[in-house]
């Protein structure tokens, strides 16, 4: 087969951007089927309040009121469902709470659902659902960990002592605790890590029609999977199932908050069947910060064992996880999946983790781009940065002392994960000289002189993604002699349309724009794992190459007969197949017009499985300035070397990571999920949550040296969320290195906002004499370079 322009590892725009960037993008919102009625969710303006409804025939005689449903209506229903518990340590099974599609006489969050209103338009039944009589009585709330263990805190469900959901651990405590016992030094940090409000661009919305005559129920949403969230409506719905057909249009973003059920979805279906009318229902961006499962909010006090040479010996973590009022569908695995990739990159021969989960009375807690990953990353990378700070050496020959180096690949770690491939050290040292690592020091000194504070910061870092159930792909040559994929991923925005066309294309040597994606469709598409874990190109991709090939034969086969050929002197070329080193050949179009053009032979279907998760790793570095005077900090420069085994198209690739780099950025130095003491939400709202914009981050510098993945048939390992894993640790590396250069200041949590830089250092300049000051700036504490302190001085 000839080098293609389109094939796999070319730089190809996406195909799908003529389309969206004209408005020719469908989005659920954008469906208006004939009768359409329009739903809106009365939600509570408390976090903890038990309440009693009054009289509600007023409301139903409303204009355009159809249907008023509170929890007596539907409580025959299922409640949504936590697939995701975990077992505590003890071996006992985590009690599950329920989570009711509407709340009976009690609510334990802002924003908790109370009622649905259906009427002819959105301002009708908005208007009825506020005149909804309704008496509260206020409760204390519980916000927070250490408010959820406090002693006396306010039980979230009575029923779960001391607010604890669950709690387990990963790794090995005995071996553990000998080796700290045995270690020459400890080092120890706690750490928070942040709240945060998800914002995809799209908020969620559902449509759900009833058709009686077949008693199906068609329900178009935004999502990243319709083949799970019709196995989950189904469940809450109590019905097989095979009587729902879930469509998913074009998807603004989903972060991974999109893949679960939400309530309104059995909502809408319950009340579409009743009505006989399809139900729309929308959420503003207000709900989206009140009624969606949230990402991270985590508090972590970890240890780190070292030897006198600086060799990590052993790592003891107590993980502290919000999972909020309810159990959102995957809530509690998360922190545990992140718990074993606790060890990252290193060779850390024991590790334990303790997990809990505790109960608040604030929004659920779910998996959001990187689910546990950037959490365990964030953790590691911090306590690597402050045990070199402690010992004296020099960041990078510390991480290389204790880099997992390639010989020792497949390498299992501490915690049971399995690392087929990476060269650690050899993306660090990219990096660190694309970043001009060497020359910091002259860079901070110019900043000095005008006033401002420099900071170098890095993380290596490994992640582990494409795991889990396999993906099947269905391809099918048309009549026109074009190429249908069938697949059960779903785009949100990454870019799917185009890497799978480049795949099949090159399989088949036909033109890209010959092939056509299909998803989102539980009628039309047999089966999907959907979207999440960074699967659907290193799973899905390789059931589409798999496919391919068996599409090619197949073809060959039936063009062998056409020609009067053998299979073996057949080649594809050109959406053709002709007889090698000859003009004789037919188009894949008269393919398809055979007789012996049955569809089995016009058809291919793969599914792959993977044996094991893929190991995505690399370096981010990033360098920051900071006013004194304001707290505000500038990322001035990034840098990042990433290894993702094989480079599928590298247009798709960099957009990955740097969507996910500015994700970090942003919960770093700007996102901040705040609640007050009573529950309730302060930063609900673009006013005063503040999302990072394009002036805060700038050009990145982005490569590959990649290392092919060796479990996965076409090399590849996940992208999808490693630009927000790199990026907490090193941007916040870079911040604290700038703070201890100047003050002293070894520590700060994120966000690193303005107000909480410049607290920090106004308590610094409190605490130390002008003489320590003046120390600080003229010496920095810790070196930049292994020149100055090598592995032999460690």
């Amino acid at each position: 087969m000839r080098p293609m322009k389109f094939g796999v590892g070319q730089p190809v725009r996406r195909v799908e951007d003529a389309r969206l960037v004209t408005g020719q993008g469908r989005y659920t919102d954008d469906h208006h089927p004939d009768g359409t009625v329009h739903a809106y969710v009365l939600r509570s303006p408390h976090a903890h309040a038990r309440f009693v409804l009054g009289d509600l025939s007023a409301v139903w005689a409303m204009p355009g009121v159809l249907m008023v449903l509170v929890h007596a209506e539907v409580k025959h229903l299922g409640d949504v469902p936590c697939l995701g518990p975990v077992e505590n340590a003890d071996g006992t099974a985590m009690r599950l709470t329920p989570y009711p599609l509407l709340c009976r006489d009690e609510v334990r969050h802002v924003g908790d659902a109370v009622a649905v209103v259906v009427a002819e338009t959105l301002l009708q039944a908005r208007d009825a659902a506020e005149a909804i009589p309704i008496e509260w009585e206020p409760l204390a709330a519980t916000v927070g960990i250490e408010r959820a263990e406090a002693p006396g805190a306010a039980p979230v469900w009575p029923e779960i002592r001391g607010n604890v959901a669950f709690d387990t651990a990963v790794g090995d405590a005995a071996a553990t605790e000998k080796a700290f016992a045995a270690a020459d030094r400890v080092v120890s940090l706690r750490l928070v890590n942040n709240r945060l409000v998800t914002n995809y661009l799209e908020p969620r919305d559902c449509i759900a029609a009833y058709d009686e005559g077949d008693r199906r129920w068609t329900i178009t949403l935004g999502t990243q999977g319709s083949h799970s969230l019709k196995e989950t409506i189904a469940g809450c719905l109590k019905v097989e199932k095979r009587r729902l057909r879930v469509i998913t249009p074009d998807v603004g973003g989903g972060f991974g908050t999109k893949a679960f059920i939400y309530r309104e979805y059995p909502l809408c279906a319950f009340a579409a069947e009743k009505l006989g009318r399809p139900v729309k229902w929308v959420a503003d961006r207000s709900e989206h910060f009140v009624g969606d499962a949230q990402g991270r909010d985590n508090l972590v006090h970890a240890e780190l064992a070292l030897d006198a040479r600086g060799k990590f010996l052993a790592m003891r973590v107590d993980l502290k996880a919000d999972l909020g009022a309810y159990l959102s569908q995957f809530g509690p695995f998360i922190p545990v999946l992140g718990a074993s990739m606790t060890p990252g990159v290193y060779d850390i021969p024991t590790v334990h983790v303790r997990v809990r989960g505790y109960y608040t009375h604030t929004m659920p807690v779910d998996a959001y781009r990187g689910a546990g990953r950037p959490e365990a990353a964030y953790v590691i990378e911090r306590l690597a940065d402050q045990a070199a700070r402690e010992l004296g050496v020099a960041r990078d020959a510390l991480r290389a002392l204790n880099f997992v180096p390639p010989q020792k690949m497949p390498f299992t770690t501490a915690t049971g994960r399995i690392y087929d491939s990476g060269e650690f050290e050899g993306h660090m040292r990219r990096a660190m000289e694309v970043a001009e690592w060497a020359g910091f020091e002259q860079r901070s000194k110019e900043a000095r002189r005008a006033g401002r504070i420099r900071g170098i910061g890095m993380a290596t870092y490994v992640e582990a993604c494409a795991f889990g159930e396999g993906e099947r792909a269905t391809l099918r040559l048309d009549d026109d002699g074009g190429v249908t994929i069938l697949i059960g991923t779903q785009s949100t925005g990454q870019g799917h349309m185009t890497a799978y066309a480049q795949i099949a294309a090159e399989q088949l040597d036909l033109p890209m724009e010959r092939v056509r994606v299909v998803q989102g469709d539980t009628d039309l598409v047999r089966s999907g794992g959907g979207t999440g874990g960074s699967r659907s190109i290193p799973v899905g991709g390789v059931s589409v190459s798999n496919a391919s090939r068996q599409l090619a034969e197949n073809l060959k086969e039936l063009a062998a007969d056409a020609l009067e050929a053998g299979v073996a002197d057949l080649e594809l070329a050109d959406g053709a197949i002709r007889i090698s080193g000859t003009d004789r050949a037919i188009a894949f179009a008269d393919l398809a017009r055979l007789e012996k053009a049955t569809p089995e032979r016009l058809t291919a279907t793969d599914k792959w499985t993977p044996p094991e998760a893929t190991y995505p790793n690399g370096t981010h570095i990033c360098e920051v300035e900071i006013d004194p005077d304001t707290g505000e900090t500038e990322v001035v420069a990034y840098v990042v070397v990433d290894d993702f085994g094989v480079t599928l198209n590298p247009l798709l690739l960099e957009g990955q990571v740097h969507g996910g780099v500015v994700q970090g950025v942003g919960q770093a130095l700007h996102e901040h999920t705040v609640f007050d003491a009573e529950g309730q939400l302060l930063t609900a709202s673009f006013m005063d949550y503040r999302l990072p914009r394009a002036a805060d981050v700038p050009f990145f510098h982005f490569e590959t040296r990649n290392v092919p993945c060796a479990t996965n048939p076409l090399g590849l390992k996940g992208v999808g969320e490693a630009g927000s894993i790199g990026s907490c640790p090193a941007v916040m590396n870079a911040v604290v290195d700038a703070l201890d250069r100047a003050y002293g200041i070894r520590h700060i949590d994120m966000p690193a906002t303005p107000d909480r830089v410049f607290r920090a250092i106004q308590e610094a300049l409190a605490a130390r004499s002008p003489l320590e000051l003046a120390r600080l700036w003229a010496h920095d504490p810790i070196t930049n370079s292994s020149t100055a302190s090598g592995p032999e001085n460690l």
